[in-house]
């Protein structure tokens, strides 16, 4: 029971750190149809903004400046970048954002090295929250969870209740007439694309020391990315929300369980799992769990 608890809390944790990284690349291309393959290089560009700036002010500033830096990034990008390329439609579009992803990666290298960086856990947040039948959980993973899930109701929030929310939906489906309203829709996408960046960004700030901060972070997890977004359905964030947390607890659980089968373990099979839930995903279900259209 113990070991069932435990680690399904870290399941969830990771589910929901997993979430933080999707959530921007499924609002993006829900909302203006671009599917990023940078995205996991921001998150990486996020989780170094925060290493250099905790070094100098201290983490919760950098929990601030971080996301804001790397939304400003993705502003920058999409003003004098993907705009440019848009009107060539989603080819090019793709193979701007797979170049800008190896530019992002031969910067990092540049300015940081290729060793991983000592970004650390900050002192007020490494200890035990509480305790499982001799188990301690860290407080660091319930702080994960919490941004995690305040970051969801935000975005919910931002999106439904609010007057900009109401905007950017719009915007998509009928951008001459939120233009003629006097909205500046170019404007207005270029914001939707740096949020999704900075989100990205919060990820890295916030997974960046409870993993590792390293230039291999971003090829590590940004496969995982797409295969939830492909499972969760093409631009759902309902469906993003679930398929983290599926995907989350089924490789905490792969990782832990010492069991084998036809003589491979479960464990060493963890990395493939999800690939399989996709493949499975894509033959019985090919719109994905909350999508709304097939393909």
């Amino acid at each position: 029971m113990e070991f069932f608890l435990v680690q399904t809390l870290n399941g969830i944790s990771y589910g929901l750190l997993l979430f933080m990284l999707s959530s921007g690349l499924t609002l993006v291309f829900s909302l203006m149809g671009v599917l990023n393959f940078a995205h996991a290089s921001f998150y990486m560009l996020g989780a170094y903004f925060a290493y250099q700036i905790s070094a100098k002010i201290g983490f919760w500033p950098a929990l601030v400046l971080a996301p804001v830096l790397v939304g400003t990034v993705g502003m920058l990008v999409e003003r004098w970048g993907l705009r440019s390329v848009h009107k060539f439609g989603h080819v090019a579009e793709l193979l701007f954002t797979f170049g800008l992803a190896y530019l992002i990666d031969e910067a990092v290298h540049l300015v940081w090295g290729r060793s991983a960086v000592e970004y650390r856990v900050p002192a007020e947040l490494d200890g035990p929250l509480f305790q499982i039948m001799g188990s301690q959980y860290p407080i660091y993973r319930g702080f994960m969870m919490l941004i995690s899930v305040a970051m969801l109701v935000s975005i919910w929030l931002a999106l439904t209740r609010t007057r900009i929310g109401l905007v950017i939906q719009a915007a998509l489906t009928h951008p001459h007439t939120v233009e003629a309203l006097g909205h500046n829709v170019p404007r207005v996408f270029m914001l939707v694309f740096g949020g999704g960046a900075a989100l990205a960004g919060l990820a890295g700030v916030i997974g960046g020391n409870a993993f590792v901060t390293e230039p291999g972070m971003a090829a590590a997890v940004g496969p995982i990315i797409f295969v939830i977004v492909v499972v969760g359905g093409m631009g759902s964030l309902a469906g993003a929300f679930i398929a983290s947390l599926l995907i989350g607890c089924l490789q905490t659980f792969a990782v832990s369980l010492d069991w084998s089968l036809g003589g491979i373990s479960i464990a060493s099979a963890a990395p493939v799992l999800p690939y399989l839930l996709m493949v499975l995903m894509l033959i019985l279900r090919p719109r994905g769990l909350l999508g709304t259209r097939d393909g």
